[in-house]
């Protein structure tokens, strides 16, 4: 079956891969993604990859359109995805929802596991937290950066050990077995990203193209992006 090149923010990981069957038996196509922090997924897609449909965050995708990269008119939103907290899958819950109680969490977190601090969304933001509560020397030698949110879930919950703490976006979060959502950031340091999929100016099947993107932003779905961990705007 050919290929129907996806070039994508981590966030959308999940989605892609519960619609991916049906759009198959549907078009004949099987969507192959890529993955990865949207930095790096933008870079991927102007150093010429080959890519049909592109999901990145709202601003991206409107830049991308601007530039003649995006088709005008086929982009649609998928939804809200905010940054959480997780933990391995059985351990206890801590509380995160004060600025106090995550520094806490923090603190006495043996290691702490998060996506690219450069190109990642949900990294870059995490070191501004960091920062913001004062602890970013202090945990320095805790901090296991990963180049996004998916591979840094992957292997908080492959590390040996308990009391390992994770941030990444929550989509990244509940696509990942082994780990468990603790809840979002608190109010003070929200992070909730619109993330957009669109169709790439140059897509070899661009018809088909935006068919896979109708279907990842179809009403229909609306209970299959909410249970991936994209809310509605």
């Amino acid at each position: 079956m050919k290929a129907l090149h996806v070039i994508s923010g981590g966030a959308a990981q999940g989605l892609v891969a519960q619609l991916s069957d049906s759009f198959s038996a549907a078009h004949g196509l099987k969507p192959d993604g890529t993955f990865g922090a949207v930095g790096l997924m933008k870079d991927k897609l102007l150093a010429g990859a080959p890519c049909d449909v592109i999901i990145l965050t709202a601003a991206l995708i409107a830049e991308l359109e601007q530039q003649g990269h995006v088709q005008p008119g086929s982009a649609r939103p998928l939804g809200v995805v905010r940054t959480g907290v997780a933990v391995k899958a059985g351990e206890p819950m801590p509380d995160v929802a004060t600025p106090d109680a995550l520094k806490a969490l923090l603190r006495s977190a043996k290691g702490i596991y998060f996506p690219d601090p450069v190109k990642a969304t949900a990294g870059i933001h995490f070191m501004k937290v960091l920062k913001a509560l004062g602890v970013d020397q202090e945990l320095a030698e805790r901090l296991r950066p990963f180049p996004n949110g998916a591979t840094a879930m992957r292997e908080m919950a492959a590390a040996p050990g308990t009391g390992l703490v994770g941030c990444t976006q929550v989509t990244e979060i509940l696509y990942t077995p082994g780990v468990t959502l603790v809840g979002v950031l608190p109010p003070e340091f929200e992070l909730a990203t619109v993330y957009t999929a669109a169709v790439c100016s140059r897509a070899a099947n661009p018809a088909a193209a935006q068919a896979l993107v109708e279907l990842l932003s179809a009403p229909a779905n609306a209970r299959q992006r909410l249970a991936g961990g994209f809310e509605e705007r």
